[in-house]
This record gives structure tokens, C-alpha cells and sequence, in this order.
């Protein structure tokens, strides 16, 4: 295994929809923005020009006819231009890096419930990331049930949400499996149901220690 980096840290903030990542991400970027570190928050798939046209076309309600092996390769097309582009460069420029969803999701979503394969879709992780794997990632854990209530709440739901509720309670199941084989110690597990300040607070618990040094970081660009 490759570390994200010597310098940078990366954070990947993972789960079932409605689970609150996006949320999670955006108040961690500010509070550390405000403590002075040099962060970039980026979303999967997405986050460059090119990445999200390929998150429009995979994530679009109007290709429910999409295989199951054009999806994992779109996810990964997208993840190999956004690690690329921004990831790494981040890291090895000290930032601290914010991602909702990263390499997980598709070992989780493809690789277990598209039964894919989780050794073929980590293989193609490891082309996409250039083996490069998060320094710490989050299971924001929630009932299918809750978590699909607020994706509807909030309106607009895309290809993955559209999945009945079987398919989510596979994913859950799925992350389950991977924090239970856990072989790097990168996982931890926060329950989603919480108030949001809740979360930010147990998210920051375990986030502040493996912060670097003030004075080694990196003041934000403006």
C-alpha cells in the first residue's frame, strides 16, 4: 500500500445515501480553513471539468439501461482524472484533502452489490489512485430507511438513489464488510443518525490528532 503522502493527509468520508458526507465535508473544510490549513474538499465522482461530465452521464436518472461494467469503468475514469488533476498534487503540496466518496464507494456499490468483484475493482482502484489509499476514512453509518427519507426530502435523486430499498441495504451491508475486514486501520464508524453537530464533533475526536503541526501547514490560497 501506498500512503496518500508524506506531507498531505487524506480523508474520505464514506456511506449509504442521505448519510450526511457532503454536509460532513463542507463544516470540515471551514473549520479547518479556519485554523489555517491549505484544504481542498472534492466529491466523487466529479470535482474537474472532465470528472463531472462523466458524473453526469453515470449518475443521470435516464441511463437505467447503463451495464453494470460501463459504471465501474465511468467511476473509475472519473477517479483516475480527479486524482490526477488534484488529488495528488494537493497532497504532495502539504493540503489536507476532504472527499466524499472515493475508492470505497466502488469496491462497496460495484465490486460487493454489482458482485463485480472486489479484487478486480480494487486492481482498477489501484490504476485510477495510483495506489494511493486514504490516511483515514469514515463509515457515516445510517438505516437505509432514514438515509433514502432525506435524499427524497431534499429532492432531485440520482441513478444510484433511484435503486430499490434491497439495493441500499446491500450497500450498508457492504461497508459493514469492508470496515469488518479492515487489514490498515483506516476505517472508523460514526453513526449518522446524530444531530449534524453531533458528528462534526466525533469526526473532529479523531481528525484534530493526525492533523500536522501548525507550523508546518500550509496557509490557504485564496
Amino acid at each position: 500500500m501506498t500512503s496518500s503522502s508524506e506531507k498531505g493527509l487524506l480523508i474520505t468520508l464514506e456511506g449509504g445515501e442521505g448519510a450526511g458526507k457532503t454536509t460532513q465535508a463542507a463544516i470540515l473544510k471551514e473549520k479547518l480553513t479556519k485554523l489555517g490549513y491549505q484544504v481542498v474538499a472534492l466529491r466523487e465522482p466529479g470535482g474537474t471539468r472532465i470528472s463531472e461530465q462523466i458524473r453526469e452521464v453515470v449518475l443521470s436518472p435516464d441511463n437505467t439501461e447503463m451495464a453494470f461494467t460501463t459504471e465501474v469503468m465511468l467511476f473509475q475514469a472519473a477517479r483516475a482524472q480527479i486524482y490526477e488533476e488534484l488529488v495528488l498534487p494537493a497532497l504532495e503540496q502539504g493540503r489536507v484533502v476532504l472527499m466524499d466518496r472515493s475508492r470505497d464507494s466502488s469496491v462497496a456499490y460495484q465490486g460487493i452489490v454489482r458482485s463485480f468483484g472486489k479484487d478486480k475493482v480494487e486492481s482498477l482502484n489501484n490504476i485510477s489512485t495510483q495506489n494511493t489509499y486514504p490516511d483515514i476514512t469514515f463509515l457515516l453509518d445510517i438505516p437505509v430507511k432514514i438515509g433514502l427519507k432525506r435524499r427524497a426530502d431534499e429532492g432531485g435523486e440520482n441513478r444510484m438513489e433511484l435503486e430499490n430499498g434491497k439495493f441500499h441495504q446491500k450497500v450498508r451491508k457492504a461497508y459493514q464488510e469492508l470496515v469488518a475486514d479492515d487489514q490498515q486501520n483506516r476505517w472508523r464508524v460514526i453513526d449518522a443518525t446524530q444531530s449534524v453537530e453531533d458528528v462534526t464533533d466525533k469526526l473532529w475526536q479523531i481528525i484534530e490528532p493526525l492533523l500536522p503541526k501548525k507550523s508546518e501547514a500550509i496557509s490557504a490560497e485564496k
